[in-house]
């Protein structure tokens, strides 16, 4: 009976063997993992360092921005501060304006032209008187008054009367003014003004009610 052999391996094969088999041992499998973690590891670090820059310079810019929207928000709310203050004083300031210098009755618009006409020795010929729509506010209701009046005299005395009604504590608002023409050293002037009529308070309601009936004109006329 033929028994087989096996071949003989050589003995320099036989140490290479050996040497695998202990480079493969589980020691040498957990160094190598842990040097491909560390590997890992390392990548990782250097991606988060960037990642870190860039969203810290993206915060940079947001802050920035968001810093210059504050400034500006802060810029913007300053003229409304205190904007309650401002309009109730301004409310005050137009209530007493009115009743100062706005008159109440068309008998107190024609008695200030005619003094005034008569201070400065022209004579007051012609006004005319025409109501515009109520304006509302303030301490209530104002009609606006359009005046067309006609005077003559001396020049230098009409320019004075056109001075007095812009000094005048009654409130007029020259619009127009035009020279008719002259004789004999006479000039005549038409002057265009407008007034507001403010509500009568206190004893002026009554006052009111009595030259109504002979001062207040229709709309277009004159007073009579």
């Amino acid at each position: 009976m033929t028994v087989a052999t096996r071949p003989a391996v050589p003995q320099r094969l036989q140490g290479v063997s050996e040497r695998t088999r202990a480079l493969l041992t589980r020691l040498n499998l957990y160094y190598a993992v842990v040097g491909a973690l560390a590997l890992v590891c390392v990548y990782l670090l250097v991606n988060m360092f960037f990642a870190w820059r860039a969203a810290n310079s993206q915060n940079a810019d947001a802050i920035a921005q968001q810093t210059v929207t504050m400034r500006t928000a802060e810029i913007a709310k300053k003229p409304l501060e205190g904007l309650d203050a401002k309009l109730a004083q301004a409310t005050d300031d137009a209530d007493k304006f009115s009743a100062k210098r706005l008159p109440f009755a068309y008998s107190e618009v024609a008695a200030e032209l005619g003094a005034l006409a008569k201070k400065q020795n022209v004579k007051l010929t012609r006004v005319q008187y025409a109501e515009a729509p109520m304006l509302e506010g303030g301490a209530g209701a104002l009609t606006e008054v359009k005046m067309d009046a006609s005077l003559s005299g001396d020049y230098r005395q009409l320019v004075q009367v056109i001075n007095g009604l812009e000094r005048n504590k009654m409130f007029f608002l020259i619009e127009g003014v035009t020279l008719t023409g002259q004789q004999s050293g006479t000039v005549g002037l038409r002057l265009r003004l407008t007034t507001y009529l403010r509500p009568p308070v206190g004893a002026e309601r009554s006052a009111k009610t009595v030259t109504t009936t002979t001062s207040e004109p229709a709309s277009g006329g004159e007073p009579r």
